[in-house]
């Protein structure tokens, strides 16, 4: 297949652009940077900024799949400017990427999106059948969607992929979470009560992988371990793959100090289950957090850090 991702040069588009050429496919990646040299291993890169419209949208009808990865990492404080980053580099980016599609093609759009649509829930289980929240996150990932859904119009097939809390070895949110523990300072966040959505980046990139093969498969989809777990459970198997004390906890008016808005959405989390995921017959290969964090962070396999 030909393949256009937007996003491609962040964390999770090296992991899947790699996988991607494994198997054979023709991959590009958009980049706002200067193109770099393409080679046997590696995608080919096209110039062009996703957030406007450009020259680099008449390569989008020559694409079998479109992946839309890009948009501003949420891990900030959430000033009111960077609130309006987080939403144009998301809405505006899926919107050009729509507009390009041919009319009455055969396109697949795979368009990433994220839990934080489900809002808060405390212990309730979510599943893509369940409702969206109000709050910032919820909203914004609620135009999201409506977005990539837009391509139905155009005739092509749209999956939206809520992601979870990615866990990798080389960037991510492990890299930032690791750090705290590494000073012997690290542990629940809060009550520690609240759900974390995770899934490690092997199963994620095998989920889109997945998703993209899968023709009859459409609309939304839950990508994290079928095992969420609370906040003092992931501590604990954090510190004890570091071979660090996980006791000491990070008050939440702290949190809110520090991260503001954002805090919030650290300090309540959610209970997210793959429940179509798994009805597809995917099969998750690191489910227990205990086990994924090991094989994560084995002597020789740490994340980079600098």
């Amino acid at each position: 297949m030909r393949v256009l991702i937007t996003g491609g040069t962040g964390f999770v588009g090296r992991h899947l652009s790699a996988r991607l050429m494994r198997d054979g496919h023709q991959v590009t990646v958009l980049t706002r940077g200067s193109p770099r040299a393409s080679g046997p291993h590696s995608p080919a890169f096209l110039q062009g900024d996703p957030t406007r419209p450009g020259k680099w949208q008449d390569a989008v009808p020559q694409q079998d799949l479109l992946i839309n990865l890009a948009g501003t990492s949420i891990f900030g404080r959430w000033t009111s400017d960077y609130k309006e980053e987080l939403r144009l580099s998301r809405i505006l980016t899926t919107r050009n990427l729509v507009e390009a599609i041919a009319q009455g093609g055969s396109t697949s759009l795979l368009s990433t999106s994220a839990v934080g649509y489900y809002g808060f829930h405390g212990d309730e289980e979510l599943e893509e059948s369940s409702p969206p929240g109000r709050d910032f996150l919820a909203q914004l990932a609620v135009d999201w969607e409506a977005e990539a859904t837009a391509a139905l119009r155009k005739g092509a097939r749209v999956v939206i992929m809520r992601f979870g809390i990615v866990m990798g070895r080389s960037g991510g949110a492990l890299q930032q979470m690791i750090t705290p523990f590494r000073w012997f300072v690290g542990g629940p966040i809060g009550s520690g009560r609240q759900w974390f959505s995770w899934i490690h980046v092997e199963d994620l990139v095998e989920a889109v992988c997945h998703l993209a093969g899968r023709g009859d498969l459409s609309g939304p989809f839950n990508l994290t371990s079928p095992r969420p777990v609370r906040n003092k459970e992931f501590s604990a198997a954090l510190g004890k793959a570091l071979g660090r004390p996980s006791w000491l906890p990070a008050p939440g008016f702290m949190i809110r100090l520090v991260l503001g808005e954002f805090g919030s959405v650290i300090l309540q989390g959610q209970r997210v289950l793959p429940k179509r995921l798994m009805e597809s017959g995917f099969q998750f290969k690191h489910v227990d957090v205990v086990t994924a964090l090991g094989d994560l962070l084995a002597p020789g396999r740490e994340p980079h850090h600098g």
